[in-house]
Order: structure tokens, then C-alpha cells, then sequence
């Protein structure tokens, strides 16, 4: 897996679950039944990647760092991850960035095969459905758990 096109959809095994993975979020929407300009939350492997998207507000960069499995809704309504896990974060490293949802259909259980048909390249060989994620909502001043 040399070549890097943004444009594909990825089914990897991520920090948290089986998911499709893409720079396209039309076509990750589209792959899951969703309305297409619908958010989808952004994995990234370093903290350069998450500060050329979103700007930290200082109270809270403490948390960010240390933060594991942890997605983040930034004040300016990007929700990022910043990816952990060795084996996903050298991955998404190749793209610095990519949108990151569940490898199922919306509001439905993983089904591998269902996944395996939907995607351009399988990245992965093993996949597990895991917990999702944590999520927060940070503003200036206050932090807010939304799951």
C-alpha cells in the first residue's frame, strides 16, 4: 500500500473499532446510508496534524495529550481524535488526517462482509468491534461529556 489516494475508502482496524477510513466524506456517508453532509469525526496520528485543524483552547491542551480514545468536539465543531494506537497511527500517518466512522451500515451492527464489499482497500487483515469512543465538548471555559 504505497500509492496514497485520498479519495478511497479504507476498512482498518483502528484505535477503537473496525472502521472506514477516507478523506471523502461524501462518498463514507454515502457507503453508510447517512445524509451526505452529515459530520463525521477526524483521526489523526500527531499533534501538528490537530493543530493545523483545530485550535486547542489552553485550559484544557493538558487533557488532549493525555487523552486516550478520546474524540474531542473543538469549538469550532470538529471532532478529532488524535490516534494512539502504533499500528493505526502509523497508518493514517500516510494521509495526516482522515475521516473515521464504524465499518457498518448507520444504526447497525459490524458485519464483515458487508464491510469488505463496501470498501476500495482492505487495509487490515484481523478486525474486532470494540467500544467507541469517549466523546467532550470543549468551549472556552467548560468541558462537557457527550458519551
Amino acid at each position: 500500500m504505497d500509492a496514497v489516494d485520498k479519495n478511497l475508502i479504507y476498512l482498518a482496524q483502528t484505535d477503537t473499532t473496525a472502521g472506514f477510513c477516507s478523506q471523502n466524506l461524501k462518498k463514507l456517508n454515502a457507503i453508510k446510508n447517512r445524509p451526505e453532509n452529515q459530520p463525521c469525526l477526524i483521526t489523526v496520528a500527531k499533534f501538528g496534524e490537530l493543530k493545523k485543524l483545530a485550535r486547542v483552547p489552553k485550559k484544557y491542551k493538558n487533557l488532549v495529550r493525555k487523552s486516550q480514545k478520546t474524540t474531542i468536539l473543538y469549538p469550532n465543531l470538529k471532532a478529532i481524535r488524535v490516534v494512539k494506537d502504533e499500528k493505526h497511527a502509523k497508518f493514517l500517518a500516510k494521509f495526516g488526517w482522515m475521516y473515521s466512522t464504524s465499518a457498518n451500515l448507520h444504526g447497525q451492527k459490524f458485519n464483515l462482509e458487508f464491510a469488505k464489499n463496501v470498501v476500495d482497500v482492505i487495509a487490515d487483515s484481523e478486525f474486532s468491534e470494540k467500544q467507541a469512543s469517549r466523546i467532550f465538548k470543549l468551549s472556552k471555559n467548560k468541558i462537557k461529556k457527550i458519551r
